[in-house]
């Protein structure tokens, strides 16, 4: 086996790419996902085609986890550009398209001995504009859109249905949360809200999904349960329903920590106003319709809330380096069916723990209890007992509600009649996993 640069390929590759992925410098989701515990992880190469890799304690679902390991090559002077994959990347202009070219070396074959894949290249363009992207994929210049929004799906419907693809729930998630980072520049009566439980219960019961899917969405979304999608079948817990519309449970619980209403307003048991800003992606016209449905909501429960836009740089350095914010709406990516693929998230010592990143030790006996529980399905071996740790991880999200589960978009796509081999699926990318065997009519 050899690059794509014909860089010969052997096990020293495995070793450096286990080496660089495991450094904490790099700050990997994937090495995150195989820490398995303390202690590092050692590489072994007794010859060219074998290595052992040690781990300080057992990792469930290795194999899946080495899935999303791309190997490097030690030696190659091009370094990331020689790739074992199917297709190099050729040129590449920021915020306008990757060029990818076909791997002359590729190691895969079809029934016939042909070599894979069938297509020379792949341009991928990055489009800021759907309705652009809409109007070249009528014209056919582009032959798949991975992700389409619900409008321009319904658009292209009444032209050209047969070309769309609607594969139900998708593994996405879109959601909020409260800042209760503790050093957080906001008030302290503020943060009180956000690290009280019943708080968070209160909004999320305030909130009505189904208006979400209908208006926002039309009906190309389904309310959220929790952490995981009803698509992803094994590891969705089925105890758990979709959270209800109940304002007056809602009242209910805020009541239970001193807030009051007054008039039109609600106060807190110190007489301060409720009033919070969601921060959100600018150009998301879907989050700002979302936030704007919140508003209303909530502002039914005596609840002023203010919606930010932000573009996506600025927002990141607020939720990740300076915590100035009280809420936000954002989505959550998911492209790995195990849950050892949201260690990142689910860690009170990860960065990625968004309410709360990076804690030295646990805050809260409920975020210990998940740090107990993720791990403990990452070293089991028997999937049955796997799913019933994460069952309960699912349990507690929705108890303590540190993310409010919107919705789960549907996984739409568009694909062109000249392409041959596609078949659409709610796991990304869900129009070209198979990219090797794709091809195009001429």
């Amino acid at each position: 086996m050899y690059f794509s640069d014909g860089t010969p390929f052997s096990t020293q590759d495995v070793a450096y790419t286990v080496q660089h992925l495991m450094d904490p410098a790099v700050h990997s989701p994937t090495g995150d996902s195989l820490r398995s515990g303390s202690g590092e992880v050692r590489t072994d190469v007794p010859s060219p085609n074998r290595i052992t890799i040690s781990f300080p304690a057992p990792v469930a679902g290795m194999d899946k986890l080495f899935d999303h390991v791309a190997v490097l090559s030690s030696r190659s002077p091009k370094q990331e550009m020689a790739v074992l994959g199917p297709f190099y990347v050729a040129d590449y202009k920021s915020g306008s398209y990757v060029l990818l070219k076909r791997n002359p070396n590729y190691w895969k074959r079809d029934s016939a001995g042909r070599q894979l894949p069938y297509l020379n290249s792949i341009r991928m363009d990055i489009q800021s504009n759907r309705d652009i992207e809409e109007l070249k994929f009528r014209r056919g210049e582009i032959d798949l859109v991975n992700s389409l929004d619900s409008e321009y799906y319904d658009r292209l419907a009444s032209t050209s249905a047969k070309l769309l693809h609607d594969a139900g729930p998708s593994l996405d998630s879109e959601q909020m949360w409260f800042n209760q980072v503790g050093n957080a520049p906001i008030p302290a009566y503020k943060k009180e809200w956000f690290r009280s439980t019943n708080f968070r219960r209160a909004i999320s019961l305030g909130i009505n999904r189904a208006d979400l899917c209908r208006v926002v969405f039309a009906l190309h979304a389904r309310p959220a349960v929790g952490p995981v999608s009803p698509a992803n079948k094994f590891w969705f817990n089925t105890k758990l329903q979709p959270q209800s519309f109940d304002p007056a449970s809602a009242l209910r619980f805020l009541q239970q920590d001193g807030f009051r209403r007054e008039g039109s307003t609600l106060r807190d048991r110190d007489g301060h106003p409720v009033e919070f800003s969601i921060i959100t992606n600018s150009g998301n016209k879907y989050r700002e319709r979302m936030t704007t449905m919140i508003q209303l909501d909530l502002g039914n429960l005596g609840i002023h809330v203010n919606v930010v836009t932000l573009d996506f740089p600025s927002l990141i350095e607020r939720i990740t380096q300076s915590f100035n914010y009280e809420a936000a709406l954002l989505g959550l990516v998911n492209d790995d069916l195990d849950p050892n693929a949201q260690m990142n998230v689910w860690l009170s010592s990860a960065e990625n723990h968004q309410w709360n990143p990076s804690q030295k030790s646990p805050e809260t006996n409920w975020e210990a209890e998940i740090d107990r529980l993720m791990r403990a399905q990452a070293s089991a071996i028997d999937p049955n007992k796997r799913k019933s740790y994460f069952d309960r991880v699912q349990e507690i999200a929705v108890e303590q509600v540190p993310f409010i589960y919107l919705v789960n978009k549907n996984a739409l796509s568009g694909i062109s009649a000249s392409v041959e081999g596609a078949t659409p699926i709610v796991l990304r990318p869900q129009t070209y996993w198979n990219v090797e065997w794709l091809n195009k009519q001429r």
